[in-house]
């Protein structure tokens, strides 16, 4: 069933962000501004991933959730979308047993039916191999859309509301939030946008409601440590409301008086 919703208690000011979610844009135009092919982008992208990953756990966030692939990006040129699908195979042969080492959980969400047999396979072992890891819990969201989380959590509800006899019945928001892809993690505190774009761009739709956001012009591949430090420090100087005002807030978290 669903998560506990992050936007029903106030964090204190200063905290550092349970779940943050990122928009990993610009590897191609990283690419182009140096004369080389979009690929090295994508590349180099991943190695940033891994910085990120590691800078996360660091810092005590309990759950990184990465737009990899979206369902728009098929329509991007075959040949890059190939690739991508060859370095997340690599990524995945490489990284998980240094995850798992690190007691990282690995996640992928979205509507994987539409990859090769043996890339599914491979994010099916690696979910079982870090399913009872305790720590930062990464989210990749491949072949995701927010339209198609909200879409499939539907049609599940309603498929076990007629299994039940209860075909018809009005439903709430915790019934629904407890079908999407997403329900094993609160909602993101904090949202993250590289490459100077200002949109969500069909990523969490349903989850970000609440969430921070943050853009920057830093292409993904240098978006390092450092740069994430300046995200979190941006959120830490928010006062998040969800529909209180400042006094309800100070009333409520005096706890944030001495952040």
């Amino acid at each position: 069933m669903s998560h506990t919703s992050s936007t029903k208690e106030v964090p204190a000011v200063g905290a550092i962000p349970k779940h943050i979610a990122i928009i990993m844009d610009g590897n191609g135009r990283w690419a182009t501004k140096r004369f080389l092919p979009r690929v090295a982008g994508h590349v180099k992208g991943v190695e940033a991933v891994r910085g990120v990953v590691e800078a996360c756990a660091r810092r005590g966030v309990s759950y990184l959730t990465l737009f990899a692939f979206s369902s728009e990006n098929w329509r991007r040129p075959a040949e890059e979308v190939s690739l991508l699908m060859r370095l997340f195979v690599t990524a995945l042969e490489k990284e998980v047993a240094k995850m798992h080492a690190n007691d990282i959980r690995l996640k992928v969400v979205g509507d994987l039916t539409r990859f090769d047999a043996k890339l599914q396979a491979m994010i099916q072992a690696a979910e079982e191999k870090t399913a009872l890891n305790k720590g930062l819990t990464v989210t990749v969201c491949a072949n995701y859309g927010g339209r198609w989380d909200i879409v499939q959590a539907a049609n599940r509800l309603q498929q076990d509301l007629s299994a039940a006899g209860k075909a018809g019945q009005a439903i709430d928001e915790d019934q629904l939030s407890g079908y999407l892809s997403m329900a094993y993690a609160p909602e993101p505190d904090l949202f993250v946008r590289t490459g100077g774009e200002t949109r969500i761009s069909n990523f969490l739709l349903w989850q970000l409601a609440y969430s921070e956001f943050y853009f920057t012009d830093t292409f993904w591949p240098d978006f390092d440590a450092a740069a994430l430090d300046l995200a979190i420090a941006s959120y830490q100087h928010r006062e998040r409301r969800f529909g209180r005002t400042s006094a309800q807030v100070s009333e409520q978290s005096p706890a944030q008086e001495s952040n």
